[in-house]
């Protein structure tokens, strides 16, 4: 490991040549890896599963993919790793998979050992250590003939989930809904998406990932050379978190230094404790099992990396981060960060990412045009109204409140954040004014609309029914009027009848 080219000791306006020159991969190496790769992928698909019965049936070889460093193009010179996915035809669900996943890569290893003579290259099967949880892979080892390095390959047999592929749409969202209520471990099933995976990585410009090269650089000689035997945060995280830092510090733009994007992403390290990313590419809000689940997934503890393929599989959950965040700090005092400039990401990269994305958020009022503003999701929501009071040129008391598909209506109160309601996505608000002594009351509609109104607690029933026909509703005399499963006589006031702010009445029949 002391081998490898100095990064620290590098000047930051001289890494895209360090980079050339030592870490991309070099003719051979990459053609000695494909040649493996060959090799191993005919063996799986023409001879393993030949001829004999596995789970008491023939499995046949769906498709194969190429994961990992090599298939996601970011691979380092002499430091590849290939991750082999073989969909099989015996995985008809994940839940089959993770029953006979272990019977299934405990035929292959036999198989392989058995074989390997005829595969050209000196193959070392490795164990995997047996626990509580099935294991998902089976690590190969082969000798490279061309030098002394080792070409590492993990064999992961996976539940075809995605069918037939295409790297143009979102996977159906009940694909996700299984994964979510099937209830494995999180990220178990993450290599049924190595395609959504690859294709996120992939698809990025060269100079993204030279920049992605140059972190997991980083990430092998200063962290798990340092750290041996410690559970450190994945490359795959690592990955993710500078693909983040680059999309809000550059635009997506691949013109850019590569000092300044490794800089970028030494301080996100540093401030790791802020780090909230996810992305909507493959899943989003609109499911509510899915919905559902990714508001516990961005309330919890810092970091949260979600996979964009995989919402199950918080890449933040695990690893000594301190210990990452440790060597940042150092590294952000080597000669190849100290001169380079800042990416200009609002205030700061660390600040800008405490929640995530910023929210888009349609602003409704009655008698008025909607539109439309965006906020960070851990803004106090006292902010968000303030820019809304002032764009509406309200004097009044202001009331926001927001309703869940299906949900009651709810306030949004401005000591807290809409990360606090579970608001990450796209949200509609309804704006209500008041002026003293009124207060706000929400109507149901029978269709499950919900809406707020202003009024005076010592109006009568007749009233509110006035200000529902005012607003588009039914007739007063069509209204019928519940609160807490008692029918309201027109006569009555609110004060009398207990509702206070913010209660909801039913509005159950039209006559």
């Amino acid at each position: 490991m002391d081998t490898l080219p100095d990064l620290y000791g590098t000047v930051g306006d001289s890494l895209d040549y360090f980079l050339e020159h030592s870490l991309q991969p070099q003719r051979d190496w990459k053609e000695e890896g494909k040649d493996a790769w060959e090799r191993i992928e005919r063996f799986f698909r023409e001879k393993c599963f030949c001829d004999e019965l596995l789970l008491d049936q023939e499995v046949r070889v769906l498709k194969v993919v190429k994961g990992g460093s090599s298939g996601k193009g970011t691979a380092l010179n002499h430091r590849s790793d290939q991750d082999m996915i073989l969909f099989l035809s015996c995985f008809s669900s994940f839940k089959q998979q993770a029953r006979d996943r272990k019977a299934v890569i405990d035929f292959i290893k036999s198989k392989l050992i058995h074989c390997r003579k005829s595969l050209a290259y000196n193959i070392t099967v490795r164990q995997y250590k047996e626990g509580k949880r099935t294991p998902r892979s089976l690590t190969l080892e082969i000798q490279s003939r061309k030098s002394n390095d080792i070409i590492c390959m993990d064999i992961l047999p996976a539940y075809n989930a995605l069918g037939s592929f295409s790297r143009d749409c979102k996977p159906e969202p009940e694909i996700y809904e299984n994964l979510i209520r099937c209830k494995g471990y999180p990220g178990d099933f993450s290599p049924s998406f190595t395609e959504l995976q690859r294709h996120f990585v992939k698809s990025r410009p060269v100079k993204l990932k030279n920049l992605l090269r140059l972190v997991k650089f980083w990430h092998l000689k200063y962290l798990r050379h340092k750290y041996r035997g410690t559970m450190l945060p994945s490359k795959y995280a690592l990955e993710l978190l500078t693909i983040y830092a680059w999309e809000m510090g550059t635009d997506s733009s691949d013109n850019f230094n590569l000092d300044e994007g490794f800089v970028a992403v030494m301080e996100l390290l540093r401030d790791y404790q802020d780090i909230c990313i996810y992305w909507t590419k493959y899943y989003d809000f609109q499911n509510e099992v899915v919905r559902n689940f990714l508001k516990e997934q961005l309330k919890g503890d810092r970091p949260i990396i979600l996979d964009p393929a995989d919402p199950t599989n918080n890449l933040g959950r695990r690893g000594k981060w301190e210990l990452v965040a440790k060597e940042a700090t150092y590294c952000l005092r080597q000669l190849c960060c100290v001169t380079a400039d800042r990416w200009d990401v609002q205030v700061s990269i660390a600040h800008y990412l405490r929640g995530a994305r910023d929210v888009q958020v349609t602003v409704k009022q009655t008698g008025r045009e909607e539109w439309i503003l965006l906020t960070n999701p851990h803004s106090p929501i006292r902010k968000l109204k303030a820019k809304i009071k002032k764009k509406m040129n309200l004097c009044g008391n202001l009331h926001i409140s927001f309703q869940e598909p299906e949900g009651e209506r709810q306030p949004l109160s401005g000591r807290k954040t809409l990360s606090d309601y579970g608001i990450f996505s796209k949200v509609n608000i309804r704006v209500l004014e008041t002026f003293p002594p009124e207060i706000q009351v929400f109507v149901r509609y029978p269709g499950g609309q919900n809406k707020p109104f202003a009024i005076d607690p010592d109006a009568t029933i007749l009233s509110l029914k006035e200000k529902i026909e005012e607003d588009g509703g039914p007739c007063t005399e069509d209204q019928v009027l519940l609160f807490e499963g008692k029918e309201l006589d027109d006569d009555d006031d609110l004060a009398e009848l207990q509702i206070k702010d913010c209660d909801t009445i039913q509005l159950s029949r039209v006559s």
